[in-house]
């Protein structure tokens, strides 16, 4: 039911009263439309809206294609840059490596005594270890002996002296030999690389195969009746052994070297046992063991 009021039937005074709220309705609803305009603008929505619908994104796009397909139009395309040269072959890349191995089999076979080995190394540039370090650490000790020590890689001293073994870790090792009567007079010793890695760091399996033919070599000019391997990676580059030296040393492995096969013995690197005394008395084992076979070949007796 819909009522009428008739303004003739509203007492003046209300009408008034009623004019006054009216005109306070419209004036806040201004305030808030201006409010919420400029909350729009601040947002970015400062664009009347179109009668028609109109899509910002395709048009946008469209405009980005024309610019484009028009500087295409103006601009000469550029020259294609040179081809990069080709790295130098290194010991880290499989055909440096494959190349630096054949050349080292080549140099190796042609040496017939330790001096001609040093030279042939002098002048062999495909290990890169090489261009890092100070000088070629090649041997030490008695080069008749019938014990011979290879361990993993030349260090710091090592590098200044052009000596194997001559640090803190060399120290430790001339002092275990002793004990077994072994000294610098009566055995030789040597590394699977001949320079210094840089920061004393493990050689890669790329150094240890480019220095191999020289080191097989070498075992062949001093030609020893043992073999003591110190270290992991001495044990994995010439033995072929896959698991770690604490689960290899103490053992013995056979190395062929030409048409030779020899009896070698791993055991732990000194530079390890600076670090782990408790496993002293495991390379103490070791040494023992080799003694024992020394005394089986006749060795130093």
């Amino acid at each position: 039911m819909a009522f009428l009021i008739l303004a003739g039937t509203i007492p003046k005074w209300r009408r008034n009263t009623m004019i006054r709220d009216d005109l306070n309705v419209l004036e806040s609803d201004e305030k808030s439309l201006i409010t919420a305009l400029e909350w729009q603008a601040e947002m970015g929505a400062d664009d009347a809206v179109f009668a028609e619908p109109f899509d910002r994104y395709a048009h946008q796009a469209a405009k980005t294609a024309a610019r484009t397909a028009s500087a295409a139009e103006t601009q000469t395309p550029a020259p294609s840059p040179p081809p990069a040269p080709r790295a130098a072959p290194t010991a880290d890349a499989p055909l440096g490596t494959a190349e630096a191995v054949s050349e080292g089999k080549a140099l190796a076979a042609g040496c017939s005594s330790l001096e001609d080995l040093r030279a042939a190394l002098e002048k062999f540039d495909g290990c890169q270890l090489k261009f890092d370090a100070k000088n070629l650490v090649f041997g030490d000790g008695n080069p008749s002996a019938d014990i011979m020590v290879i361990g993993e890689a030349p260090g710091r001293d090592e590098d200044i002296q052009g000596l194997p073994f001559v640090g803190v870790s060399g120290q430790l090792l001339d002092r275990m030999l002793s004990y077994i009567g072994l000294t610098r007079e009566t055995f030789y010793i040597t590394n699977t690389v001949y320079w210094r890695p840089a920061g004393n760091r493990t050689p890669n399996d790329g150094e240890f195969a480019v220095c191999r033919p020289f080191v097989e070599k070498h075992i062949e000019l001093v030609d020893p009746k043992l073999l003591l391997l110190v270290g992991g990676r001495a044990v994995t580059s010439l033995a072929g052994v896959t698991q770690g030296i604490t689960k290899s040393r103490g053992k013995w492995y056979d190395v062929t070297v030409g048409d030779r096969t020899l009896p070698a013995m791993a055991t732990f690197h000194p530079a390890y046992l600076l670090r782990n005394g408790p496993a002293k008395r495991f390379a103490w084992r070791d040494l023992l063991a080799l003694q024992r076979r020394m005394r089986e070949e006749g060795i130093g007796l």
